[in-house]
């Protein structure tokens, strides 16, 4: 006797009998709970060919390292050594059927054991391939009509020997299965292996009957967001000895790896599927709805933004003062030099501070009425030099008028040095017929002193006695202690006036 996908209806004691003996009664109690692995196949479902084999994948929480597998083909069993993949925590083994009709394969770990995979043989060319674990209440099953070597046109669905309408391609679904569904399910297909050549003829066939049963299985979990990034896991139908919470995350490619969280809420930040059952004791829930989450963009830290932008402000705030400030000691500067330069311009002169403390007087271009002001003054501006407190006097260019009073007064100005209390004049040319006192016959003036005392600083020059004693022109500056030697004349055009003044005489 075959039990295919048990349930808690199928508990009780079993005994056989044959002739006369009768066995040891065999006591089975199934759990309504999920397996601590899952062993299910890579690809297809639960038929094969004859002379086929696939592989089976072995899923568990853990290491995969101590699991065992096992196979039972008729009425003979063999164990088989699992393939481990540590970096994927599962093991895999090659189911075949090597000429039986149909093979179990489960794995066990000690107390812990995963489902049982039934597959089966078939030798027609169309086959219905129903999935490998059983049908549970509520969700989606998938019947699929296969040609051997090739691919279905249509395909006609039977159920119990009735045809299922409006199903024409080589897929029948069933969603939300219910115990309604259970049956025996086959199907009728038309193919052509056009792979092999276009011209190939078009073949029809009907696969062999397979049992579908829909079975309650274990309560199932719900996975539901809390927030946007919060999931709590549900189990409503779960005994009471279910306590702990077992989270699972899965990305594209890769297989689904168990999370370190064992509580009801956890929060999630990486995208992928996500999904949940429970612990009860020997066995787990089903496993929920996935639950898809896509991972939300990191909230920008604005904080070094704005002081980037702050220090940015600060800095060309700096510079524009900075520039400010040397604009208004550039413009300081320029308006002094122009003022400085107005003033040298436009007026008679400007005065010219040396680090000395001495000012020096250049002549300007005079109008009209400064020109008679010159005049009265003697045509000149003085140089004046503080430090040393001395003034010195250049001649200025007299007119007719001047001419006669320089004339009177000697015709020329006196030179005047106050730190020595002295003053000396440098002789001017005299024109006119008024010649003042003190010219006499050699048409110019006696140097003074601020001291009242006066000396002639012209002589002879081929005589040491003055010529001016006897002829009363001028006299001779006495020399004091041979502080100073006589003003000698040569090759000017007073010595020329001299003689000729002696030759009238």
């Amino acid at each position: 006797m075959l039990l295919t996908a048990v349930t808690s209806i199928n508990n009780g004691i079993y005994e056989c009998e044959r002739g006369r003996s009768k066995s040891d009664p065999y006591t089975l109690t199934v759990e309504e709970l999920e397996p601590h692995a899952q062993l299910s196949p890579s690809i297809g479902g639960a038929v094969m060919s004859k002379g086929g084999g696939r592989n089976l994948v072995l899923y568990v929480d853990d290491d995969a390292y101590g699991w065992k597998c096992f196979v039972l083909r008729g009425e003979s069993g063999f164990m088989l050594n699992p393939d481990v993949q540590k970096k994927n925590k599962t093991a895999v083994i090659y189911a075949e059927l090597n000429e039986a009709k149909r093979a179990t394969f489960w794995c066990k770990n000690g107390t812990r054991r995963s489902n049982a995979v039934t597959l089966k043989m078939t030798e027609l060319k169309v086959m219905l391939d129903p999935p490998a674990a059983p049908a549970l209440l509520g969700e989606s099953v998938t019947l699929r009509c296969e040609v051997w070597g090739g691919k279905a046109e249509t395909a006609k669905f039977y159920k119990d020997n009735e045809p299922i309408t409006d199903i024409t391609e080589n897929t029948y679904i069933i969603t939300n299965a219910t115990q309604a569904d259970t049956g025996q399910y086959r199907c009728h297909a038309t193919y052509r292996y056009s792979h092999i050549s276009a011209d190939a003829a078009r073949q029809e066939g009907d696969s062999d009957a397979q049992e579908l049963k829909v079975i309650g299985g274990p309560p199932a979990a719900t996975v539901e967001s809390t927030s946007p990034n919060s999931l709590k896991c549900f189990c409503r139908d779960c005994p009471d000895n279910c306590k702990s919470y077992y989270w699972y995350h899965t990305l594209p490619k890769d297989p689904r790896r168990r999370l370190p969280e064992n509580t009801q809420i956890i929060t999630v930040e990486e995208g992928g599927l996500y999904s949940c059952r429970r612990l009860c004791g020997k066995g787990f829930s089903r496993f929920s709805n996935v639950y898809s989450y896509k991972a939300q963009p990191e909230p920008v830290n604005v904080l070094p933004i704005v002081v980037a932008a702050i220090l940015m402000v600060l800095g060309v705030l700096i510079v524009v003062l900075i520039a400010l400030k040397r604009r208004r000691r550039g413009g300081s500067s320029v308006q002094a030099t122009a003022q400085a330069k107005d003033k040298t311009t436009g007026g008679d002169y400007e005065q010219i501070q040396l680090t000395d403390q001495a000012v020096y007087h250049t002549l300007g271009e005079n109008t009209d009425k400064d020109k008679a002001k010159a005049e009265a003054e003697g045509g000149y501006e003085a140089l004046k030099k503080r430090q040393e407190e001395a003034v010195y006097h250049t001649l200025g260019e007299n007119t007719d008028k001047d001419k006669a009073k320089a004339e009177a007064e000697g015709g020329y100005e006196a030179l005047k040095k106050r730190q020595e209390d002295a003053v000396y004049h440098t002789l001017g040319a005299a024109e006119g017929q008024g010649q003042g006192q003190g010219q006499g016959e050699g048409g110019y003036e006696a140097l003074k002193s601020v001291k009242v005392e006066v000396y002639q600083t012209l002589s002879s020059a081929d005589s040491k006695t003055p010529a001016g004693e006897s002829k009363g022109g001028y006299e001779q500056l006495p020399q004091k202690d041979k502080d100073y030697e006589t003003v000698a004349v040569e090759d000017n055009p007073y010595e020329e006036l001299k003689a000729g003044q002696q030759a009238n005489q």
